[in-house]
């Protein structure tokens, strides 16, 4: 296979570019200036017959249409809405991603955004590195997190793992999904706004659409109310991020634990500076064991389509 040319998108992980250098006729996209992409595309249109995007950088009908041959986008990323599903189902072109192996690590780091906006675990870490606590005690955290009402967004492999650790937590558990889940455990809610109203921590883990495009609205964010805290282990997209901002700044939410924004890297500004809002880089699923086994999931789907074999996780 290393006739076959694979196009990645943007720097990803050491050991998948290295597999597939290996194993591949590898184009990396960002080492062309940007004037120079659509003559670089262009030279290597008939040797490009996949591309490897993640969650960052997808694959739109722009460069969908530039190459003529390509026959499998591959997401290293359990996402695919940088993706345009819908070109690539009228060109016949498959598409693959990496669920299931990053599911734990995205519900452990949900749950540590939860204890440490509750408990104020980053300002408390920088009260003792500045010498603060020789000068007088910290003070109260906002609230516990044992026992209390959690609210998911999307049910399915993420918010269920996330939801099954916050049982062990003592927490009752209700959701908002499309479809009713068989779970007579948890609650619920067809509608968002009474989810919000009725739980103290609302978890964002659901698939980014267009109809879960700004799910979480200012209306949303109203019902969780001020004090309220919200997580997003999702994709920035899902919360309406101006609307977030005033929120915080006005005191109408309690706080927020974000691994997600919707111009990513960009972070609104004022975040940066409110102390009861934990902002992480987009790293979910940033472990070494999740992302070897994203990278082998990544590899055995473009094997799998160009030895006409079935394909592990196919998404079209």
């Amino acid at each position: 296979m290393e006739s076959i040319g694979v196009l990645l998108m943007c720097p990803m992980y050491s050991y998948l570019e290295q597999e597939l250098q290996s194993r591949f006729n590898l184009f990396k996209l960002w080492q062309q200036p940007p004037s120079k992409i659509p003559e670089f595309l262009k030279s290597n249109q008939r040797t490009i017959k996949a591309v490897v995007s993640n969650a960052r950088v997808g694959a739109d009908a722009q460069l969908i249409d530039s190459l003529p041959n390509l026959e499998i986008v591959a997401s290293f990323s359990v996402g695919f809405d940088k993706i345009d599903l819908k070109r690539c189902e009228e060109k016949g072109i498959r598409v693959t991603n990496t669920p299931d192996v990053l599911t734990d690590d995205v519900a452990d780091l949900g749950i540590a955004l939860i204890l440490a906006v509750l408990r104020k675990i980053c300002p408390c870490d920088g009260f003792v590195r500045s010498g603060k606590w020789k000068d007088g005690d910290f003070g109260l955290s906002t609230k516990q997190f044992s026992s209390k009402p959690v609210g998911i967004v999307g049910l399915g492999r993420i918010g269920s793992a996330i939801a099954k650790r916050a049982q062990a937590f003592g927490c009752s558990i209700s959701y908002h999904s499309r479809t009713q889940k068989p779970l007579k455990h948890y609650k619920y809610y067809d509608n968002i706004v009474d989810l919000a109203k009725n739980c103290s921590i609302l978890v964002v883990a659901c698939s980014l659409t267009d109809e879960t495009r700004h799910i979480v609205n200012r209306e949303v964010i109203d019902a969780l109310g001020p004090r309220g805290i919200l997580i997003n282990v999702g994709r920035g997209a899902h919360v309406d991020e101006p609307e977030l901002v005033s929120a915080l700044l006005e005191g109408r939410l309690a706080g927020a634990g974000l691994d997600v924004y919707e111009d990513e890297p960009e972070v609104p500004d004022p975040l940066l500076r409110l102390d009861n809002v934990l902002l992480l880089p987009h790293v979910g699923s940033d472990t070494v064991e999740t992302c070897n086994s994203m990278a082998d999931l990544v590899l055995a789907n473009l094997e799998a389509h160009f030895n006409s074999r079935p394909l592990p996780t196919p998404v079209i």
